[in-house]
């Protein structure tokens, strides 16, 4: 049989748990130094209220780390100040979504749904075949997607200017000598009058 519910016989669904008293005299067990210990960072007020990513006082992890090199230039994407990032659309899309001669542009692009917005780039991507002739404008077009696009008869108009290919750094290294140079310099050597060769080993 239930207990019958009166006022004196109220109580929580949860039991109540008293909560800890602390610092109330050695005989509570909990006086002193109130369950924290004697010494150390956990003894100490605001202990628990450490910055994210802190590991107590060591080397932090973003610290330890090597730093990249070469980040600040602002064709280092998607890494430093300059990063930027492009909307990937691939010529399968083009070819399911266009009907051939048609011109795409991002604003063509959003109508058809392969892209939310403008507001970032668009990069061509070569994935997939591409058959009917579109003339395509976009912020970049990757070396294959521009190969097909042009052997399906369509062209390519980059939004930002044809990309510059940049020119391999030459190096300081001297060339090594090669075994055609060494027959040069011997060739040069048995034209030399004897006079010259008296003349050199003597300033030798």
């Amino acid at each position: 049989m239930a207990e019958e519910l009166n006022l004196h016989s109220l109580k929580p669904a949860q039991p109540r748990k008293d909560r800890k008293r602390v610092g109330r005299g050695m005989g509570s067990g909990k006086g002193r130094y109130s369950g924290r210990g004697i010494k150390g960072q956990k003894s100490r007020s605001g202990s628990h209220y450490m910055p994210a990513g802190f590991e107590g006082g060591q080397m932090p992890i973003d610290m330890r780390m090597p730093k990249l090199r070469g980040n600040t230039s602002a064709d280092a994407m998607p890494i430093g100040p300059f990063r930027t990032s492009t909307q990937p659309v691939n010529l399968r899309d083009l070819e399911s979504r266009f009907d051939a001669g048609a011109e795409v542009t991002p604003d063509a692009l959003v109508t058809v749904g392969l892209i939310k917005n403008t507001k970032t780039d668009i990069k061509i991507l070569g994935s997939g075949e591409l058959t009917k002739s579109l003339s395509v404008s976009a912020h970049g077009f990757s070396k294959t997607a521009k190969e097909k696009i042009e052997a399906a008869g369509g062209t390519v108009s980059w939004l930002r200017g044809e990309p510059v290919e940049k020119k391999p750094k030459r190096s300081k290294a001297k060339a090594p000598v090669t075994s055609d140079d060494a027959d040069a310099e011997v060739e040069i050597a048995e034209e030399a009058t004897p006079a010259e060769a008296d003349a050199a080993s003597s300033e030798a």
